[in-house]
């Protein structure tokens, strides 16, 4: 095992509230168990450019409040070819890089997990996605931001909804996973959800609806890439099926990744950095770090990437239920 003396560390893909805590402290870590700690800017992209910070000890001062990431973020298309990743390998080789941190989601994981097969680099994967869909953790880092952000949207709305009484479709985040909708539309107290993993059947969905009178309003919830189509889709599709009522839709959407993460998504974030360090001095690489049941969960790249994390389906009866 190569002994580790310089760690990389890098944001990619879509950006998350959290990412600056999980980077603070990664450097933190480092600084404290006497090594260096350089950031790189724009994710994968950067790495093959060589746009590295080494000051970064001065960068990461009043960053934990902040949404978004210091170290900027971006998708590359160079990266997934053996090519590209050669490319990054010689850059982070010239700068004498032992190891890397990644924060970020699916698509992060399968860069790291290939540069490290390919160049026998020393990687560590952190969760940080709105979506809270990566295998191996209870929560992402800026999930907790992200739902909080669109409750605060929907408490508005309902506001309006319920001077005009009105049926609001509010649109979320989650082209692939429905955890956004699904915990915003229980926080929300939302009349119902429309996922990615259910289909629902619009007509009668429009029938139970209408014959719920006593409800003068209500708020629907609707994650952007569920099958029924988007918000607009679905208020039209209602609107066919002979819903009595006014219908009005709000697409919440890049609002949700933006803001100060809240405690919950900064306490996830430094706990995480923090251990990705001490593994990486463990000895451990090609693993995801996450948080099961409050404690630290180690899942190797292959699975947090390949394996789905099961939504609870139970929560869904409860929204039916509750909305009565």
């Amino acid at each position: 095992m190569t002994e580790i003396k310089k760690i990389g560390v890098f944001t990619s893909g879509g950006d998350a509230p959290g990412m600056n805590a999980a980077i603070r402290a990664v450097a933190r870590t480092a600084y404290g168990h006497k090594l260096e700690c350089v950031g790189i800017y724009n994710g994968y992209e950067g790495m093959m450019e060589g746009k590295f910070e080494t000051n970064l000890r001065g960068k990461i001062a009043n960053i934990m409040q902040r949404g978004g990431t210091i170290l900027k973020t971006a998708r590359s298309k160079e990266f997934m070819d053996p090519e590209g990743r050669a490319k990054a390998y010689e850059q982070l080789k010239n700068r004498n890089i032992d190891a890397l941190v990644a924060i970020g989601g699916n698509g992060t994981y399968t860069g790291a997990m290939k540069l490290g097969q390919e160049h026998g680099i020393p990687i560590i994967g952190l969760p940080g996605t709105i979506d809270n869909d990566l295998y191996g953790t209870d929560y992402t880092i800026g999930f907790d931001t992200s739902i909080n952000t669109a409750i605060d949207a929907i408490d508005k709305i309902r506001d309006t909804a319920d001077s005009h009484s009105r049926l609001f479709f509010v649109e979320v985040m989650g082209r692939h996973a429905g955890y956004i909708a699904l915990h915003t539309a229980i926080g929300s107290g939302a009349y119902s959800v429309f996922l990615p993993e259910t289909d629902t059947h619009i007509p009668n969905w429009v029938s139970a609806l209408n014959k719920k009178r006593k409800k003068l309003f209500n708020i629907v919830i609707v994650a952007e890439g569920n099958k029924n189509g988007n918000a607009n889709d679905i208020a039209q599709k209602v609107k066919d099926s002979g819903f009595e009522r006014d219908v009005r839709v709000t697409v919440i959407g890049h609002l949700q990744r933006g803001g100060s993460p809240t405690c919950q998504d900064r306490v996830l974030a430094s706990r995480l950095g923090y251990q990705a360090v001490n593994c990486l001095l463990q000895g451990d690489q090609g693993v995801a770090l996450g948080i099961v049941n409050d404690k630290l969960q180690k899942t190797p790249f292959n699975d947090a990437i390949y394996k789905t994390k099961e939504l609870n389906t139970d929560l869904l009866d409860m929204i039916e239920l509750l909305s009565l």
